[in-house]
Order: structure tokens, then sequence, then C-alpha cells
């Protein structure tokens, strides 16, 4: 039940869009830091896309791991394989210039069982939603390195 709500919020457009406009006007600090906005380029458009994403971990003060529960089709995966350059915001830190860095299968699986180990309800929540949501099983999912560049 609440896996099939929680996919159903993961679909609407406005739920998972409202963290955005807090972010841009420097309310993100309100998420703390397991949560953070990545502004990146659109692929075909060249127009700045923006979307709110959970933190898997902090391998270091300058180094955010993030997944992507809808796989390599998402939006804003794609738009980074593109094009590596963006921008994060995260905590009291707006708009700070980054490059990400796909993870290969190995360091995905790694960084994903040391969440599960970390935040086990959190993970059981998130792996339920995403299941629903994508209607199969998620067995190993997409990571990014997201290396600030400074402030």
């Amino acid at each position: 039940m609440i896996d099939s709500i929680a996919s159903r919020l993961l679909r609407t457009r406005a739920v998972v869009r409202a963290p955005i406009w807090l972010y841009r006007h420097h309310a993100g600090w309100l998420f703390g830091s397991r949560m953070l906005m990545l502004e990146h380029i659109g692929r075909r458009s060249g127009a700045p896309r923006y979307v709110c994403l959970e933190v898997v971990e902090r391998p270091s003060a300058d180094e955010i791991v993030v997944v992507s529960g809808f796989g390599t089709g998402a939006q804003w995966y794609q738009n980074l394989r593109a094009d590596p350059a963006c921008r994060v915001s995260i905590g009291t830190r707006n708009g700070v210039a980054a490059r990400a860095r796909f993870l290969t299968e190995e360091e995905s699986a790694a960084a994903l069982g040391r969440y599960q180990q970390a935040h086990p309800k959190a993970w059981q929540r998130l792996r339920g939603a995403i299941e629903a949501a994508v209607g199969h099983e998620v067995e190993g999912l997409p990571t990014v390195n997201l290396k600030l560049e400074g402030d």
C-alpha cells in the first residue's frame, strides 16, 4: 500500500518538482544533507534542467554519490552522459560547480550496499517505491559520483 502511494508520488510531476522551488530560493537547507538539487544541461535543448535526488553517500566533503532510481533512461542521467558538467545545491551550498563520474557496476553495488547498511528502513522504502514505479525488481542501479569543484 505505502509502496504504491510512494510510486504514484514519484510519477507526479508537481510532487517531485516541489523541492526544486525551495532549492532555487536558497531554502534547500531545509532538506539537510540527504537530498540535493542537481542542475544539468538538456542534451537536446541546451537549457538548464533541475532534479532533486537523494544522497546515497558522501565519500568526502567534495564528493556526493547519487543513484538513478529510474535507471539509465532517466533524463538527468542521459543529460549528464552528454555533458558531465553540472551544478549542485546541497544544505547551505548553492549552485556549486561539479563534474559527474559514472560508477562501474561494482562501485555502484558497493555504494548501494553501504547505503543499505547505513539506512535500512530508507532503502526498503526507496526500493519498494522504485520497484512499484518501474514495474520490476531493482537489482543494480546506475550510480553517479558528483565531484564538487568549489563555491
